[in-house]
């Protein structure tokens, strides 16, 4: 029985990789949410407004990068396999990020320190969830059906 070329078996398992274009959604929401944590976090350290503007671009890429890998992952929950449970959390926690990250950006488009510190808590739990969302993106959902040789 022949595989496609982005799978390889472990034991009776096999394992598809992720396709590029999900992976560079995946990854460059979570370096933008990341990123815009720090921004957050320079404008609370030095009180330099700028950071807060660099900080609310961010988010906004995050949030466009972000929303095309929920769809992504909503598209993948119901094309899956038997065990769609890890593509229903993944789906979930990638809905969350984005909603979480909408509701941030509400934050920055506040006046300057109005935003704060709520603007920062908020960064650092979607920059949590976003790491925990790439994680299982980039590792348990992959896994599809047993093959059988005879």
């Amino acid at each position: 029985m022949s595989t496609p070329a982005s799978s390889h078996r472990v034991g009776d398992v096999y394992h598809r990789s992720i396709h590029p274009l999900h992976a560079f959604l995946l990854a460059g929401m979570t370096c933008f949410l990341i990123i815009g944590l720090a921004s957050d976090w320079a404008y609370f350290s030095t009180l330099e407004i700028q950071w807060k503007n660099f900080a609310g671009w961010l988010i906004m890429g995050g949030l466009v990068l972000g929303g095309f890998a929920t769809l992504w992952a909503l598209i993948d929950m119901f094309r899956g396999g038997a065990d769609r449970r890890p593509r229903v959390i993944y789906f979930m926690l990638m809905l969350t990020v984005w909603i979480l990250s909408f509701v941030n950006q509400l934050l920055h488009a506040k006046d300057a320190w109005a935003s704060m510190p709520e603007a920062l808590l908020v960064s650092a739990i979607v920059a949590v969830l976003a790491v925990i969302a790439t994680v299982l993106g980039f590792s348990t959902m992959r896994t599809t059906g047993v093959d059988y040789e005879v």
